[in-house]
C-alpha cells in the first residue's frame, strides 16, 4: 500500500492511465474486429473500407504507448494481406 504523498499520488495516476489505455486497447481490438469480420464475409470492398479506418487508430496506438511500433506494423502487414488475397 502506498505510504508517502508522493507514492498515492502516483497510484491514483496510474488507475487514470490505466482505464484511458484498457479504453484505447479496446477501441483498436473493435476495429481490428470489423476488418476480421469484413474478411469472413467475402466482402473486399468492405474490408478494404475497415482496414482503411482501423490504421490510424492502430499506429494511434504506437504513438500513446499501448502497442509496440512492430506489434501494429506486423498486424496492418498481415491484415493487408488477407485483404488482398480476396481479390485474387
Amino acid at each position: 500500500m502506498a505510504n508517502t504523498p508522493q507514492s498515492k499520488k502516483r497510484a491514483r495516476q496510474l488507475e487514470r492511465r490505466t482505464a484511458v489505455n484498457t479504453a484505447r486497447r479496446s477501441r483498436i481490438r473493435t476495429f481490428l474486429r470489423k476488418v476480421e469480420e469484413a474478411i469472413a464475409s467475402g466482402n473486399q470492398d468492405a474490408a478494404q473500407t475497415a482496414l482503411r479506418a482501423a490504421q490510424p487508430e492502430l499506429f494511434r496506438g504506437v504513438t500513446k504507448g499501448v502497442l509496440h511500433k512492430n506489434t501494429a506494423a506486423r498486424k496492418m502487414s498481415r491484415l493487408a494481406a488477407r485483404v488482398k488475397a480476396m481479390g485474387a
